[in-house]
């Protein structure tokens, strides 16, 4: 059991059931089930946050669609997501959600991805995706630093998709990142699809300050509009809350794989 989770933060949609009932595709896949309404093609920007270092992309999500008033509009499961539900005020909800409103797609995870999947994770979704032919893909992770500072470092699939970030985020000149974050942008270079990666830096522990940097980032791409300081102000509540995803993640990154887990080199 979990405590509650601060109303700003995580006032999940409770029309669970109605969204089920409207949703019109259903693209089973062996490694990733989808049940979404479809995306609106062409001009589409999907964004996605999976937990991670500083749970900097989930939080800034979820976040974001709470408080714009995004729709629930689908879910993903897969037999390799690990076996964690979180609830609000005693209602499961779905680890995988996402969201929609007008040309912005939301993708935001409550769950791990075990490093072991990451790959066939981030094909099925972007088979999922690809048919609508999103404008943009982009991820937010969060980027351990010995710094007190919450920079948001940028990386993009192309030298020409870059310019649309550098005078947004601090450019990484050399390095690497990892995790699903990683795989999304590999699939999104190899099918053509710009895809951006925001970088939040962090301590491995819940970071609201870092994802509300990031979500400055997003307001000044997407002209989204949307206020921090809530965030910040309730920024020790939501760490607190927040904590138990956290040790999920770390768990699931010291575990071994499992006989289900997919092997590859």
């Amino acid at each position: 059991m979990t405590a509650e989770s601060p109303e700003c933060c995580n006032k999940i949609l409770t029309r669970l059931d109605t969204v089920h009932n409207d949703m019109v595709e259903i693209k089973p896949k062996k490694e990733l089930t989808i049940f979404s309404k479809p995306l609106p093609s062409d001009n589409t920007a999907v964004l996605m946050g999976f937990p991670g270092s500083g749970l900097v992309g989930t939080i800034a999500l979820q976040y974001m669609v709470e408080q714009l008033e995004f729709e629930l509009i689908g879910t993903m499961t897969s037999k390799f997501f690990p076996p964690l539900a979180m609830m609000n005020k005693g209602v499961i909800n779905d680890p995988v959600r996402i969201y929609m409103k007008n040309d912005v797609a939301a993708i935001v995870a409550d769950i791990p991805i075990h490093p072991m999947i990451c790959y066939e994770i981030a094909n099925g979704l972007l088979d999922w995706l690809a048919p609508f032919k999103p404008k943009e893909v982009l991820t937010i992770a969060g980027i351990i630093t010995n710094e007190p500072e919450k920079r948001v470092f940028g990386v993009a699939t192309t030298a020409d998709a870059l310019k649309r970030i550098q005078e947004h985020t601090q450019i990484l000149p050399i390095g690497s990142i990892s995790g699903i974050a990683s795989s999304i942008l590999t699939e999104c270079r190899i099918r053509g699809i710009p895809g951006y990666g925001l970088l939040g830096e962090t301590i491995n522990a819940p970071d609201p300050r870092s994802s509300a940097a990031t979500i400055e980032v997003l307001n000044k791409m997407y002209n989204l509009g949307l206020d921090v300081k809530p965030l910040i102000e309730q920024a020790v509540e939501i760490e607190q809350s927040m904590q138990k995803i956290s040790e999920e993640v770390q768990q699931s990154a010291e575990q071994s794989p499992k006989k289900d887990l997919p092997m590859y080199g």
